[in-house]
């Protein structure tokens, strides 16, 4: 008899390829849950903030999955499908001059605007002071998760895998945060 997760598994794949939009759009959404659930308690907060965790599901659910869908559908058809060193490493560029950039400015409006609640002027000294560090720590390590992606993932799991690697990367960057924090207190 097959277990449960086989199972679970099987019917993924099955809505995978039957709606892959929907399916990448759910499981960044997912993932983002995961991934700010155990960020807050792991930077000490004692009750879940539902607000947070709904607002980061649904950033999850109606961005980072179609964005990454549809990006990853567009790079396939510019190099028509090829694995080769040369057009990996042009994707892994594109992405990360165009992307890469985007996405992380984006979420950090997002995040100061409507998480946050912050006013514009405050999220925008903040874009000042922290984007370029931001986007520089996401150019020492994402270029190796889009080579990795780019070269041995299939397409129909791309999406899939870069919301993995992004749920780790925000919980790392979360007891990153609250590292540097106690080191100040």
């Amino acid at each position: 008899m097959d277990s449960l997760a086989k199972k679970g598994l099987q019917k993924y794949l099955v809505q995978l390829q039957q709606h892959p939009l929907r399916t990448k759009a759910i499981t960044a959404a997912v993932l983002s849950a995961i991934s700010d659930i155990v960020s807050q308690k792991i930077t000490g907060i004692k009750k879940l903030q539902m607000r947070r965790l709904l607002l980061k599901v649904l950033f999850g659910f109606a961005y980072l999955g179609p964005f990454g869908h549809f990006l990853h559908l567009l790079l396939d058809k510019l190099f028509k499908g090829k694995k080769d060193t040369t057009t990996v490493a042009k994707k892994v560029v594109i992405e990360q001059v165009t992307s890469s950039p985007w996405n992380n400015l984006f979420f950090m409006i997002y995040y100061g605007l409507v998480i946050e609640s912050k006013p514009w002027i405050q999220v925008k000294s903040n874009i000042k002071k922290e984007y370029p560090k931001v986007q520089y720590t996401s150019w020492t390590f994402w270029p190796v998760v889009g080579w990795i992606n780019h070269q041995y993932v299939p397409l129909q799991f791309r999406v899939i895998f870069h919301s993995i690697v992004a749920c780790c990367w925000g919980i790392f960057l979360n007891l990153r945060a609250r590292s540097m924090a106690l080191k100040k207190a």
